[in-house]
């Protein structure tokens, strides 16, 4: 794959540790959007820093990062607030710069991101064009995807070797074996089979693969996805997963 052209000069941004946002809606971000309408509202936590925080764009360029993180990458949904940003500037003074992936499609299971899959060879495709060209160093991949997977027991019956698979797949395809994964469990889903595939994603044993519970966190009233606050919250705790067990 040419790369060439993919990525504007670097001299304009420096190096950056990069971190992929993937998963489905809670990832890509649902706080303040109400009848497919987001308010707008940009909390503190999750302002752009022009120095230090920017986004991989749907054309493959860097930019100054800002809510919603994936308004032309989960397109044919209403984007709202994430994860991403308080996440990153939770993490910036000890991390640097860094260099954000949004990835992340409203509504996917997880067989959706099976290697050869459209949403498996983006992924790929925007981690390997983030780093090139001393772009920077894949550092993480931040998880947040179930929900889809909660209305069955076939589902479930595949979400752990699926899962696992993604991981192997994705580290063999950046040429990272130890890349890290922080994975979310849900905090939302069919009220049937959620707590299994919560089971699941707690109990995957793969080295360098964490979990943060987001079970207890604030829903909008649609009862799926997380509030602003929520997703504050959430980007803390993954930062400080991050902070603590890959930032020695």
């Amino acid at each position: 794959m040419d790369l060439s052209n993919s990525i504007e000069s670097n001299e304009a941004h420096p190096t950056k540790q990069i971190f992929i946002l993937s998963g489905q809606s809670n990832m890509a971000g649902r706080g303040g959007v109400k009848h497919r309408h987001w308010d707008g509202v940009v909390p503190p936590e999750c302002s752009p820093d022009a120095s230090k925080i920017f986004r991989l764009s749907s054309h493959l360029r860097w930019e100054v990062a800002r809510e919603p993180l994936h308004h032309d990458i989960d397109a044919k949904k209403t984007c709202g607030v994430g994860p991403g940003m308080p996440f990153a500037n939770a993490a910036k003074e000890r991390v640097g710069v860094i260099g954000l992936v949004p990835c992340a499609v409203g509504g996917t299971a997880i067989k959706e991101w099976a290697r050869g899959t459209e949403l498996y060879e983006s992924m790929v495709k925007r981690a390997k064009a983030a780093a090139h060209g001393g772009g920077g160093e894949i550092k993480a991949v931040l998880w947040y995807q179930g929900e889809s997977d909660t209305s069955s027991q076939h589902d479930v019956d595949c979400y752990k070797e699926s899962m696992e698979r993604l991981i192997e797949n994705v580290r063999a395809d950046l040429d990272l074996p130890s890349l890290p994964v922080i994975q979310v469990a849900l905090a939302s889903g069919g009220e049937k089979y959620i707590e299994k595939i919560r089971e699941i994603q707690k109990g995957i044993e793969l080295p360098n693969v964490v979990c943060v519970d987001a079970k207890g966190l604030q829903l909008n009233e649609d009862n799926l996805h997380l509030s602003t606050e929520a997703q504050i919250q959430l980007g803390h705790m993954l930062a400080q997963a991050y902070l603590t067990h890959f930032l020695g």
